[in-house]
């Protein structure tokens, strides 16, 4: 590992707490009631409606802002949980921007779409602030039991849907708090005042769930055995292992998962004990790579750069994500990958960088390095399944590129076993696109156990 002779400057507390509390404040504060109005005018109220058709989860998009523009919020927002009951955190993180909003006919014709995430918030906000529970009446108990293994997205969204039908289930969660990516990993400024929290017990509110904290796949809870309990099971547990840069000594102090820092971000209850470097190296190219990016630069890093190997037209990130990380004064740096990781006493101090370019497709190496200066390098490259979770689950459960094979009923291999969001082969990095896993797969495992 190549020495440097600068000491690296890792600190806490190095805003004021106005500071911190203007930099993590609501990214897009609540329509008043008079701005949805507006807002929801503007919509065409079109038939066979691009928006619709660009939702993942197919909210009737028209109508629920019909209702706004009408007046009744309660019934717009009961028209978005008809089909996304994770509809209040969806408007708050979801890419509108390249889903509903890019296809809006405003947006194509005027270059400004109807701020359909932000209405979408204010009718979900309005009802949530007005009533505990779910606008949904259980049905009769079937006596059917299923395990639910993740608490995230796609685990609320299924088991909820099994509860309606008068499913019993049992959630297995293997952290402290249920919720998955929308209370750990989402960046606080998109999701404050603990809303993922109440929405988890918004949606628990159904009745006929039970949810199990501190229960890992593979460790305290085996899937044959819950196979052997219950009458299915879905897996929906996301991605807990964290890629590597394939660099020598990446356990170097300083040198940090990206995923793991927005955690304590989001669980800390003062930002001012959070220490941030002075000079902060994000590698990757998704949202990931821009929310830890940004959020360090809140926290009081000077100097950011996101460094993603391909060019920016390729990073994950959406354009409007990109644009967050730049107003924020984050850099981007594309054509670079991590070659060698510069440390002195142990500690990060800087990284070097080989410039790249596309050669016919493949990625090649220059041979020109460059060194940025880093008191922590993040890394953001993305996560894996860990497989050796699936343990007891026999051999015929299906891996392939590291993922959990499943059919368009998000059904496994297993006859009895289903799967969705990050943890399956084409799921998707969205809350909404494991919301409608979750959906699809509640509808199969209904149907299977009704036959």
């Amino acid at each position: 590992m190549t020495q440097s002779n600068r000491a690296p400057d890792v600190a806490a507390g190095r805003l004021s707490d106005e500071d911190y509390a203007r930099n993590f404040a609501d990214l897009h504060p609540l329509l008043s009631p008079h701005e949805a109005t507006v807002e929801a005018d503007r919509c065409y109220f079109c038939y066979d409606a691009p928006c619709v058709q660009a939702c993942p989860t197919s909210i009737d998009i028209p109508q629920f802002i019909r209702q706004i523009s009408t007046g009744n919020p309660t019934g717009s927002a009961k028209t978005i949980f008809d089909q996304n009951i994770l509809g209040g955190m969806c408007a708050r993180v979801c890419p509108t921007e390249t889903l509903c909003e890019q296809v809006c006919v405003r947006e194509v014709a005027e270059g400004k779409p109807v701020k359909i995430g932000q209405l979408q918030r204010y009718a979900t906000d309005h009802y949530m602030s007005e009533n505990d529970m779910t606008p949904f009446t259980r049905k009769a108990e079937t006596g059917k039991k299923i395990a639910v293994i993740g608490a995230g997205p796609a685990g609320l969204a299924c088991a909820h849907a099994l509860a309606v039908e008068g499913h019993d289930i049992d959630i297995y969660e293997a952290r402290e708090k249920a919720g998955g990516l929308n209370e750990y990993g989402i960046a606080t400024y998109k999701t404050v005042d603990d809303y993922a929290a109440k929405e988890v017990g918004f949606i628990l509110s159904i009745g006929g769930i039970t949810l199990k904290t501190g229960k890992k796949l593979g460790e305290n809870v085996h899937l044959a055995e819950l196979r052997a309990s219950y009458d299915a099971v879905f897996l929906g547990m996301g991605l807990a292992g964290v890629n590597a840069l394939g660099l020598a000594d990446e356990d170097t102090d300083g040198v940090l998962d990206a995923v793991d820092y927005i955690a304590d971000l989001r669980q800390t209850k003062n930002y001012a004990d959070l220490p941030v470097g002075r000079r902060v190296v994000v590698i990757g190219g998704g949202m990931t790579a821009v929310d830890i990016a940004v959020q360090t630069k809140r926290l009081g890093a000077e100097d950011v750069t996101i460094a993603y190997r391909r060019g920016q037209d390729r990073m994950n990130a959406s354009e409007y994500e990109q644009h967050l990380a730049q107003t924020n004064g984050v850099k981007i740096l594309t054509w670079a990958q991590p070659k060698e990781l510069v440390a002195e006493n142990g500690h990060i101090t800087a990284i070097d960088l080989e410039r790249t370019r596309d050669d016919n497709g493949a990625l090649v190496g220059t041979g020109t390095i460059i060194r940025l200066p880093a008191d922590m390098v993040f890394k953001a490259v993305g996560q894996t399944l860990v497989q050796t979770d699936l343990n007891g689950s026999g051999p015929n459960i299906q891996i392939e590129k590291g993922r959990i094979v499943v059919d368009a009923d998000r059904k496994t291999s297993l006859e009895d076993v289903w799967a969705g969001g990050d943890c399956i082969l084409g799921g998707e990095d969205l809350t909404v696109a494991a919301v409608e896993d979750g959906k699809i797969a509640a509808a199969s495992i209904h149907r299977a156990l009704s036959a």
